[in-house]
């Protein structure tokens, strides 16, 4: 594989019908498996460009060819991790868990190492992965309009001594 490299999704980035394709392709998936729908699917590319002046982003590339993105949201004790996306092509690469590296190390140098994403309930692959890189179910919530968990919250504490906060 080329070198990946993770940039940070400025002022500058001008991908964003790209970046826009990556994530509903990798979201497609979901489509039929979770209800309600995915917000992936009401993404546009402006309502992205605005995303990216209230939050952090981060995207992918081997080469040239975006692989992947991703989004953090300062809150007031800790990051909101959203809109991981790797592209099909790329997945079992490892980019997602870079994306991931990426963000926590923003959380850290911001002075809150704590992370917190929100996956649906139905995604079971989904809540194993994130177990495998240290996160932790800490509640169970239903979208309006649901009497049923819909999606639980994962959290993690990003401790000293790991490879990104020493």
């Amino acid at each position: 594989m080329t070198a990946l490299r993770v940039l940070s999704v400025s002022s500058d980035f001008d991908r964003w019908e790209e970046l826009l394709r990556l994530i509903q392709e990798s979201f497609a998936y979901m489509d039929g498996v979770i209800d309600p729908p995915s917000s992936a699917q009401q993404l546009t590319a402006d309502n992205l460009r605005e995303k990216a002046k209230d939050e952090t982003g981060f995207a992918a590339f081997v080469g040239d060819e975006l692989a992947g993105c991703v989004f953090i949201k300062e809150k007031d004790d800790h990051f909101y991790l959203g809109k991981l996306a790797v592209a099909p092509g790329f997945e079992g690469q490892g980019i997602g868990r870079k994306l991931v590296d990426r963000a926590e190390q923003q959380a850290v140098a911001r002075g809150k190492p704590v992370m917190e994403l929100q996956t649906r309930i139905e995604l079971t692959r989904n809540h194993a992965v994130f177990e495998k890189l240290g996160y932790r179910k800490v509640a169970e919530t239903a979208h309006p309009g649901f009497t049923r968990t819909t999606s639980i919250t994962m959290r993690k504490e990003i401790t000293r001594g790991t490879d990104i906060n020493p």
